[in-house]
């Protein structure tokens, strides 16, 4: 095709990434871990930062244990990390993913007794195992532990995920209890039951690895980490063009602002299709460094219009960066912390 070797200009959207920031923060929540070994859950390309920007990092910083949902996932990582250092935790639902599985040699998280025979079936060889504790999601119930095809396994890693460690909750006590007795129950090499907030509950529930996802990236899932985790995501945006209103001139889709008098906005290609959606329409802001730009208007699909007022040397192509720090955008946006981090969308140069 004519033209398919020209190279394709930057965008005018990046993710620039904290990699310092992010390797500080899986040491902080190993730390936190205790004896255990903090992983790292690297599933949704690494909650939107980049999967294969991510786990080199982690890896680096001395995460051993890596955790993903599918398996274009883990064939991502593969080469980056070592393949028996990975778990996919939908586990495998025909004899294709059992064998893709054991090509790769990486682990299959077992989900119920029908996962089992398949792996079984398939040569088998060293897996996870997830056990239902309450949060009614995947993982075999209690009362199947006890069957054959379980005791044939060759599990590493005994698993279980809690639904309410962002809370003090009656129901984390109640899921430690079964987790405990699963143990019991199931032979196994290791045991995993905290994700980022869990791991704060204390050591209790920590077994043998934890498995940080939101913190890693710069979430603080519950108060006692706030201070302690790094932002490690700043969604930033090139100025596409400058223009002056003047009093009465109205801004984007329904007219929703109204210029109150002359001003000067810009228009950045950020919008809904990039994750940056329209419950941040007049309420959120750029930054060009300590200057707020606010939000005017409705966002749209591809831009959004903000108020240069306070940053008056800005010029077309100027770079200036979203408010993006994940406990105040989420309290800004009633968006949840893991929606603005995976939402960020492939435009992003990252």
């Amino acid at each position: 095709m004519p033209g398919s070797l020209t190279p394709v200009p930057p965008a005018a959207l990046r993710l620039e990434i904290d990699r310092a920031a992010l390797a500080d923060n899986w040491r902080v929540l190993d730390r936190h871990s205790g004896t255990a070994r903090a992983g790292a859950a690297v599933k949704a390309d690494a909650y939107g930062i980049g999967a294969r920007v991510a786990a080199p990092v982690l890896r680096e910083a001395g995460c051993a244990d890596f955790f993903v949902a599918h398996w274009a996932e883990a064939a991502e990582l593969v080469g980056l990390v070592p393949p028996g250092a990975i778990s996919v935790l939908h586990g495998p639902l025909t004899a294709a993913d059992a064998g893709f599985a054991r090509a790769l040699g990486v682990k299959p998280v077992i989900n119920s007794l029908a996962q089992a025979r398949l792996w079984l079936a398939a040569g088998g060889g060293v897996c996870d195992l997830m056990v239902d504790t309450g949060i009614n999601r995947l993982g075999l119930p209690p009362g199947e532990l006890g069957d054959e095809a379980i005791a044939r396994l060759d599990i590493d890693v005994l698993l279980s995920h809690l639904a309410s460690a962002d809370e003090d909750s009656p129901l984390n006590g109640v899921q430690l209890a079964r987790w405990r007795a699963a143990h019991r129950v199931v032979r196994h090499r290791r045991a995993s039951l905290a994700n980022s907030a869990g791991i704060i509950l204390g050591s209790d529930y920590h077994g043998d690895v934890t498995r940080p996802g939101l913190a890693l990236y710069g979430g603080v899932p519950r108060a006692e980490l706030a201070g302690q985790i790094r932002q490690v995501a700043r969604p930033q945006a090139a100025l596409m063009q400058v223009r002056n209103l003047q009093a009465g001139d109205t801004v984007g889709y329904n007219a929703t602002f109204t210029a109150p008098g002359p001003m000067r906005v810009g228009v950045i290609a950020l919008g809904y299709a990039d994750g940056y959606l329209r419950c941040w329409s007049g309420v959120g802001a750029m930054r060009d460094g300590g200057a707020r730009l606010p939000v005017l208007g409705r966002v749209s699909m591809d831009m959004t219009v903000i108020d240069l007022g306070a940053a008056p040397m800005l010029r077309e192509g100027d770079w200036i960066e979203a408010d993006y720090a994940l406990p105040e955008a989420s309290a800004a946006s009633g968006l949840s912390q893991y929606e603005l981090l995976t939402l960020l969308g492939r435009r992003f140069a990252r």
